[in-house]
């Protein structure tokens, strides 16, 4: 009987944590977490779901299997009696890349819209951000089902502007938050050295300094080797120079005595992470340039191909999906995404440009229930510890990012049967970069330059 009432309380709880505002059951092997940190976390596994979908879509030959598929897609497989219905050539491919990522744009915007100048856990409207996941799902669900019977029309034209520039402000959130990381990793490692066993932590400072700074400069020899002709790419010539001129500019800023004086948290740790994200934005950027002999692809590369060879200059309708490029910004988007949802950082430069306020919420203790498992503990009533609408602003970018790195950044053309790389995508991560490198040197000569401001 016994074990019965417990089964059904630990029911009661799950369902509350899914249709209703209690806070979440976390199972028993699990440390007691804030509030504030599982909510980012569980609006961030949506954003991941969307992007597992967008993904098996648009893998190659998924089209061919849905067309096997009997009494299904249109033109496919039939079934005597039975007519298909299914556009399979929506479902799959960029066209479903397009509108999955359009529903979770839409999914993060009612959020961001729903949230403005939330104050503290107390404000009703911080039930539903903190609550009622089952219908949140159900929501983007619709959204999503929705999405998929948008007449085709001017649809994708349209929606890639507004992926361009949504890509090109989350970039810049991609900076800010690897900076963030760089000073909470020297601020960690050197506060260890200063507690004991210092030349352990310094060698290791050290060690990944070096291993950036070679890897970025090994970065600019393969540029100039594979992405350069001596009488043509005159744009990656700049292009690769004058970001290598940038970094180097940050990284003797960054050692400067005065700017050690006014922030001793800056060092080439951090320097050396920017420049060698600023390196792969560069990369990233003359992937695109559909100049095709100076943007040789990664097959013709290894296999030591000609780029003539490889990919004709006549065939702009040729997509290549997966390239080395769009791996990586997937990596470095979902260690992005997962960090900016268990951040808790003391630069007050980043909590301000990040819109997050860390420890102002209160600091709970770990809250078992009488069924003896943990609950999410509430951290916000005197206050939010970051800011909800940002937060799904923050979530929107990252949909549309997510939207232009699995299509390459192709642009569809007018009957959208065909992709094709374009010049605005180039100028959009190039010009993101140079933005990024001024927003990161203005956080070292900021507090030189303001005397009077506290920046700590």
């Amino acid at each position: 009987f016994r074990r019965a009432v417990r089964l059904k309380t630990t029911a009661h709880g799950s369902a509350s944590c899914l249709c209703g505002s209690a806070p979440c059951l976390l199972c028993g092997c699990c440390p007691s977490s804030n509030n504030s940190t599982v909510t980012r976390l569980v609006f961030s596994f949506f954003l991941l779901l969307g992007t597992l979908v967008s993904v098996i879509m648009i893998l190659p030959g998924m089209e061919t299997q849905l067309r096997k598929i009997p009494g299904f897609c249109q033109g496919g497989t039939t079934i005597p009696g039975i007519e298909n219905h299914v556009n399979c050539d929506v479902i799959v491919g960029y066209k479903s890349v397009y509108r999955m990522c359009f529903a979770m744009a839409c999914f993060f915007f009612l959020f961001f819209a729903i949230m403005i100048r939330v104050k503290s856990s107390k404000d009703p409207r911080a039930t539903i951000q903190n609550g009622f996941w089952f219908f949140k799902f159900l929501i983007l669900v619709g959204i999503t089902v929705g999405a998929f019977f948008i007449p085709d029309g001017t649809f994708h034209d349209v929606w890639f502007y507004f992926g361009i520039v949504g890509s090109f402000m989350f970039i810049l959130i991609q900076l800010i938050l690897l900076i963030d990381f760089a000073h909470s990793w020297n601020e960690v490692w050197v506060r260890n050295a200063e507690e004991g066993n210092s030349k352990c932590w310094f060698s290791g400072l050290l060690f990944f300094t070096v291993l950036h700074y070679a890897l970025a400069f090994a970065a600019v020899v393969l540029f100039y080797l594979y992405y350069t002709k001596p009488d043509n790419c005159a744009e990656h010539k700049f292009f690769i120079s004058f970001n290598l001129i940038l970094c180097v500019i940050i990284s003797v800023v960054s050692i400067l005595p005065k700017v050690q004086d006014a922030s001793p948290q800056s060092g080439l740790l951090q320097s050396s992470i920017i420049t060698l994200y600023t390196m792969y934005v560069t990369w990233s950027a003359m992937t695109n340039n559909p100049n095709r002999e100076c943007n040789p692809s990664l097959l013709s590369l290894v296999s030591n191909i000609s780029t003539t060879e490889a990919m004709p200059t006549s065939s702009p309708g040729m997509v290549q999906w997966w390239d080395a490029q769009g791996i990586v910004g997937l990596v470095i988007f979902l260690f992005c995404t997962f960090y900016a949802s268990i951040r808790s950082s003391s630069n007050a430069q980043v909590n301000r440009l990040m819109q997050t306020e860390e420890g102002k919420g209160t600091v709970g203790g770990e809250e078992v229930g009488e069924d003896g498992l943990r609950r999410v503990v509430d951290n916000e009533e005197d206050g939010v510890t970051y800011n909800y609408s940002f937060f799904h602003f923050h979530l929107l970018l990252a949909s549309l990012y997510i939207m232009m790195t699995l299509t390459n950044w192709y642009k569809p053309d007018i009957n959208t049967q065909a992709m094709q790389s374009t010049m605005p995508a180039v100028w959009v991560k190039i010009s993101s970069s140079w933005l990024g490198l001024g927003l990161y040197l203005w956080t070292l000569v900021a507090p030189v330059i303001f005397l009077n401001r506290d920046f700590n």
